[in-house]
């Protein structure tokens, strides 16, 4: 996981095809073509990096497309499943019902299970597509540690609107942070498509406590509202709040390997200011991975709840 994004750049023009093309020939050949590797190559570091293989990629962005899809237009099943790049409706329907557990059309039947309208079903088709292809690389390593050119952070005081979430609370070595995100976002990024419970944001995490060992860290997705699951008792994923009120925030441009540097501005700017932080703050992942593999590039705003 440390190295992971020397690599990343490799498979870069794969992911991006893949999600540009997803209802066109996404084989193993079609893939590497558009990286110049082997397709040995390209199977082994794809898999290394995305923790996925390139088959199970395709089959993710397609079925989360297709479940868009099925949400937010009128198309016939078949018509979903071959723009979607499926070749047969059979095909399409086993593969539907293997990930959302319900076949097509009771998955459309059902729709979003919170009283979503037109407009927010429409953004969570666009979230699935945006965050969908790399859902797995936010928090990921660009391997260089956490040296590099010191950063200068513009703090602002933003008033926030409560937010409804998804999260899963994983308690963790500070080494294990960036390999947790990886596994959990993922995680929730499905349950809340399995359950019909609109995306409303991009991804997080929020750090409930930080000690010199431990950490205690959320990762989770932004939602118009958490409807019930379908099987609780399987899944750890449950719904809490992004509080509202004053926050210190910040952005931090750069590897994520360097974030701690943003958040300690944040807490000098705090104290300079005579305020107080009220609650556990969190990271908001404006860029993709898979779209900026220049880790120079990465944006991620960070922000921390104030006492009113």
């Amino acid at each position: 996981m440390m190295l992971r994004s020397v690599p990343l750049k490799r498979i870069q023009p794969a992911l991006a095809y893949a999600a540009r093309h997803a209802d066109e020939d996404l084989s193993l050949a079609t893939l590497a073509a558009q990286t110049g590797l082997s397709v040995f190559h390209l199977h082994r570091l794809f898999s290394a990096v995305a923790g996925e293989t390139p088959k199970q990629f395709a089959l993710r962005l397609r079925l989360g497309r297709a479940a868009g899809m099925l949400l937010t237009g009128a198309d016939s099943v078949l018509d979903v499943s071959l723009a979607c790049g499926f070749q047969s409706h059979e095909v399409f329907c086993r593969a539907f019902r293997r990930c959302f557990g319900m076949t097509p059309s009771a998955y459309r039947k059902r729709g979003l299970v919170t009283g979503a309208g037109k407009i927010q079903a429409s953004q969570h088709a666009r979230l699935v597509n945006q965050v969908g292809p790399c859902v797995g690389l936010y928090r990921i390593s660009d391997g260089t540690g956490s040296e590099g050119k010191d950063m200068t952070y513009a703090i602002t005081k933003k008033q926030l609107t409560p937010q409804v979430v998804l999260v899963v609370r994983r308690r963790v070595k500070q080494s294990a942070i960036a390999a947790t995100i990886a596994e959990v976002l993922p995680k929730v990024f499905v349950y809340a498509q399995q359950n019909g419970i609109a995306l409303a944001g991009l991804p997080f995490t929020r750090y409930v406590e930080t000690g010199p060992g431990l950490v205690t860290m959320e990762p989770g997705m932004r939602v118009a509202a958490a409807g019930p699951a379908q099987n609780p008792a399987d899944t750890e994923v449950t719904p809490d709040t992004l509080s509202g009120g004053p926050a210190a925030m910040t952005t931090h441009v750069g590897p994520y390997d360097t974030l701690p540097d943003a958040y300690a501005a944040i807490q000098q700017w705090i104290d300079a200011e005579g305020l107080k932080p009220a609650g556990a703050p969190w990271e908001s992942y404006v860029t993709d991975p898979g779209d900026f593999p220049n880790p120079a590039d990465w944006k991620t705003e960070v922000f921390w709840p104030l006492a009113s």
